[in-house]
């Protein structure tokens, strides 16, 4: 029997759906995660590419959207056991280059920004504070890297009862065979897993569906 059949039956992998308030969810979408020579390869670059027309067409339908940068603190030692694990995280200073998100998915005035520790963009943050005080319903989570960060954030969405959405094609991971096991996993537990463009598709639909 193979792995897909015994999800299957034990009927896993149902869908979360889209309800009325789509918001867009980047996580840690930095020059660092982007650059192989740092902590990118594999196929960030091109989820970053893939995000580009995402976040464009959030913001013309008016979503709120959200980044969370890794950004941590050297001489305050702050990293605590993630950081033991990879200590090249201290290189991410608040105002290092590869800190920064990367350039083709600058935020914008009135777009949330948290700055996070932990691989969830929920720990320590607003993130959620700040959804829930505009009724969002629904998270569409595109970023960096799919067997961590991108994994715990959607995890804890799911935790903090969101329908999440992962944007697949928008998210990458610096070795291919963890993205692929890790969406297959979070498509059977936590999220529905689709391309950015059916995400968007349905965002706008769920917008527009709340007009009249």
């Amino acid at each position: 029997m193979t792995d897909d059949a015994v999800y299957a039956r034990q009927n896993f992998g149902n869908s979360v759906g889209f309800g009325r308030r789509p918001a867009l969810l980047i996580v840690d979408f930095q020059v660092g995660f982007v650059d192989p020579a740092v902590f990118g390869g594999g196929n960030v670059a091109e989820a970053v590419a893939a995000t580009v027309p995402l976040l464009a067409g959030m913001r013309e339908i008016g979503a709120p959207v959200a980044y969370s940068r890794a950004v941590f603190d050297a001489e305050a030692q702050n990293g605590g056991t993630f950081a033991m694990k990879v200590p090249g995280l201290y290189g991410l200073a608040e105002d290092a280059a590869i800190s920064q998100i990367a350039p083709d998915l600058a935020p914008r005035p009135g777009e949330l920004i948290v700055n996070k520790i932990g691989p969830s963009a929920f720990f320590g943050t607003a993130l959620m504070s700040w959804l829930a005080s505009r009724s969002v319903d629904t998270l569409i989570v595109t970023g960096a890297t799919t067997s961590g960060c991108v994994r715990a954030s959607v995890i804890d969405s799911c935790s903090y009862a969101l329908r999440t959405i992962v944007a697949e094609d928008c998210c990458g991971d610096r070795a291919l065979g963890p993205h692929a096991a890790n969406l297959f996993d979070m498509g059977q537990k936590y999220a529905d897993c689709m391309p950015g463009a059916e995400a968007l598709a349905k965002a706008r639909a769920a917008v527009g569906s709340n007009v009249g």
